[in-house]
């Protein structure tokens, strides 16, 4: 019994971890690079960047939570007593918070231009930290997941860019 359950915790904390990094690194920098290329302003865009990161890591948090109490009173088909949900909230926020800092940073030290490229570059190699640690965990091939979680990360990337370049507001 207490073996299940602590493995049933590792897989709550590490799927909220990957979640949560890898959730705020790909929206985060996806956001960033649409706002970059939309000509705003360099305090605009630092502005922006740091209120979705609180604002997102809070909503993840409450959507881990929702979800990790649901699926356990679905599973044991009576009201949730357990501490999970909530412990997992908080190893979504974090993960989330923490790992939005990563495209932000840049741009606390750089200009526009060159945070731009810092920030895509810096996720995009931690996206591929990323994708090898959990190949790593889940005993798949790395590489392919390590480029699979690049290129998914790169698809958001692109859509921020091509978005932030086409739509203009007055």
């Amino acid at each position: 019994m207490i073996c299940w359950y602590a493995n049933a915790m590792e897989e709550v904390y590490v799927r909220n971890i990957i979640f949560g990094v890898a959730d705020s690194l790909v929206s985060t920098v996806g956001l960033l690079s649409g706002i970059a290329v939309s000509g705003t302003s360099h305090s605009t865009i630092v502005l922006t960047g740091i209120v979705y990161a609180f604002v997102e890591s809070l909503s993840m948090a409450v959507g881990s939570f929702l979800s990790e109490e649901t699926a356990e009173e679905f599973a044991s088909k009576a009201e949730n007593t357990s501490s999970t949900p909530v412990l997992a909230s908080i190893v979504m926020f974090l993960s989330f918070l923490i790992s939005s800092f990563i495209p932000i940073f840049p741009y606390l030290v750089f200009g526009t231009s060159s945070a731009l490229g810092f920030s895509i570059g810096f996720s995009l190699i931690t996206l591929f930290v990323v994708g090898l640690v959990m190949a790593h965990i889940s005993r798949v091939r790395l590489a392919r997941h390590a480029v699979k979680m690049v290129i998914l990360g790169g698809a958001a990337i692109l859509v921020g860019v091509v978005v932030g370049k086409f739509v203009h507001v007055s």
